[in-house]
């Protein structure tokens, strides 16, 4: 089948197969050892799943990845650097980059779809993270995502209230909004308790309304026979009348 197909042609068609899993091509010694692997540009949906082991810095911006799921750089031991910017990414679940948590310095997110994340996403993550251009929902989950996490200086005033717990915070830098003193967790708090004091109110006026129902019901059935009651003397005193006047007779 091969027969009179170059060799060059062959080597080429292989590399091309191994990059669409795995982004081989292109891939480059780093300064401080390690693989710089280029991936970006390349129309990928997924995280690659074969890459070099030994990659350092890993380039898969410019893509359509949507999900980054569990451990997804959990065989990347001496990764150090990730660029996911520009990508269509919606989310990105807890446990995503365990594995290379310790050794990652940089980690690219921006320019993606991402309006929320669980808390834990970045749990005990060092690296530096660019989280600018996506449409944040500021609120208590972003708040407690932001607590403990390393934003890039250059762009943390591009991390911006597309949607807000409160409108007056749309369009603004979510760390202004947070260095001002504004608690997005104690609003939250604040909400959850109106609830559950409606709820309880609710609960409290029916539990009224009965108790009253209840309360008129027996009123009148306690008339009824109180006055069943109050009639019974009556009979019983024309009764003993009617026995005395037959003695007499």
């Amino acid at each position: 089948l091969f027969g009179h197909v170059p060799l060059t042609a062959l080597l080429w068609l292989l590399m091309m197969s191994e990059s669409a899993g795995g982004c081989p091509q292109g891939a480059r010694a780093g300064d401080r050892g390690g693989l710089v692997v280029q991936c970006s540009s390349r129309s990928l949906d997924t995280i690659p799943s074969k890459l070099p082991r030994d990659t350092a810095i890993l380039l898969l911006s410019s893509n359509r990845i949507r999900h980054i799921p569990q451990e997804a750089f959990g065989e990347l031991p001496r990764l150090r650097e990730i660029d996911l910017s520009h990508n269509a990414i919606e989310s990105v679940e807890v446990g995503a980059f365990q594995g290379v948590s310790d050794g990652l310095r940089k980690l690219d997110l921006s320019n993606n779809l991402l309006s929320d994340l669980p808390r834990d996403t970045f749990s005990q993550l060092h690296a530096r993270v660019r989280l600018s251009r996506n449409p944040w929902h500021c609120g208590c989950a972003l708040q407690e995502v932001l607590r403990d996490l390393r934003l890039d200086p250059e762009t943390v005033t591009e991390v911006s209230c597309h949607s807000s717990q409160q409108d007056e915070y749309v369009g603004q830098p979510v760390v202004h909004v947070l260095d001002s003193g504004v608690n997005f967790c104690t609003f939250h708090q604040k909400t959850t308790d109106v609830a559950m004091f409606v709820a309880m109110f609710c609960w409290f006026s029916m539990v009224t309304a009965y108790i009253v129902y209840y309360i008129r019901h027996n009123q009148e059935d306690a008339r009824r026979h109180l006055d069943y009651l109050k009639s019974l003397p009556n009979t019983v005193h024309s009764s003993r009348d009617y026995d005395s006047a037959s003695s007499v007779f």
